[in-house]
């Protein structure tokens, strides 16, 4: 089997779950090919290709830009293979906000016309010293909405290393997710 991981991100935590990603599947002796849709400047040769894995990070309720015109400008390829999306987002990381990162998914979803196979809502990261005032009080009154995290304070991974690895091992071995 030959696999394709796609990735958009912003601030860095949504590549090092792609290479995360990309380590599990060279586990299994899958050829794989990784490719950080933010510098991809032709078309992907899906030829051989089985299996495909999306993983994108969301700010302001959307997906990178790019992310999505990679995965609209793919869109028959992508339907042609088995497809994983992952959606990365501080919204994941709280039980009372998967209802949000579910809707920032499905709004990708509909506005991509994609059908994945399965689909994951994974945790991102908190680089607060990479923040603006203004990135720093719509994540502190926006996205973390009063719960007990200051980004001022420190960073933080949520990330669910564990979750995620049995989540695409399980994708990759045909189980439901």
């Amino acid at each position: 089997m030959s696999l394709v991981i796609a990735f958009g991100t912003v601030e860095g935590q949504t590549d090092k779950i792609a290479r995360f990603i990309e380590n599990i599947v060279k586990e299994t002796d899958e050829d794989v090919q990784v490719i950080d849709t933010a510098h991809q400047t032709s078309t992907v040769n899906f030829e051989g290709v089985e299996t495909v894995i999306l993983v994108a990070s969301v700010h302001e309720r959307r997906h990178p830009t790019r992310f999505e015109a990679f995965v609209t400008s793919e869109q028959k390829a992508l339907g042609l293979r088995r497809t994983l999306m992952i959606s990365v987002s501080m919204s994941a990381a709280f039980p009372e906000g998967h209802e949000d990162a579910q809707s920032y998914l499905d709004e990708f979803k509909l506005r991509a016309d994609l059908d994945p196979d399965a689909e994951m809502l994974v945790a991102g990261a908190i680089r607060s010293r990479e923040y603006d005032y203004y990135a720093t009080q719509v994540l502190k009154h926006v996205v973390l909405r009063g719960r007990s995290f200051d980004p001022a304070v420190q960073e933080h991974e949520f990330t669910d290393w564990e979750g995620l690895g049995d989540g695409v091992s399980a994708f990759l071995e045909g189980k439901s997710i």
